[in-house]
């Protein structure tokens, strides 16, 4: 299931305090766990909203919300889970069981409502994740732009 490749992507975490929008880098071992995200992400001490975006090569893409109860998790596309083991993580966290190795159809896994509080509800995330023909960063800057840091967002992607 592992990939032994190097896991190309970002990892970018997101955070809203005070009505202003900061984007950051994570660990590039966040791509490839997700504990080490949520851990990077645990290290934000933000009391406001505060998220991760994970770009996984050029595939698929993850959101993570840390919360006190557990995260808050979005996969966009399940199928993932068979070559990639942070997205097996994810169906794990959530409790699905990964799609057959037959199945070529795209669908994502846990909370489309992940930022609705943040001005992207949760039938317009779906739009955003049922565009198969996009790449995982053109998505996440449809994520950004709605919820009102495509600016930040792009500036971090060009540090990166």
């Amino acid at each position: 299931m592992a990939v032994q490749e190097p896991i190309t992507g970002f990892a970018v975490a997101v955070v809203r305090e005070d009505g202003r929008w900061r984007c950051s880098s994570l660990d590039p071992g966040a791509l490839a766990e997700l504990d080490a995200a949520i851990t990077e992400l645990g290290k934000l001490r933000s009391t406001g909203a505060a998220f991760g975006l994970l770009a996984v090569d050029d595939e698929f893409f993850v959101i993570v919300r840390p919360s006190p109860r557990g995260p808050s998790l979005l996969l966009s596309d399940a199928a993932a889970a068979l070559d990639y083991d942070i997205a097996a993580d994810v169906l794990d966290v959530l409790r699905v069981d990964p799609p057959d190795e037959d199945d070529d159809a795209v669908w994502p896994e846990g909370d489309l409502e992940i930022l609705s509080d943040l001005g992207l509800p949760g039938a317009e995330l779906q739009v955003i994740v049922g565009e198969v023909d996009l790449y995982p960063d053109e998505q996440l800057q449809m994520v950004a732009q709605r919820c009102g840091f495509a600016a930040e967002f792009t500036k971090i992607l060009d540090e990166i």
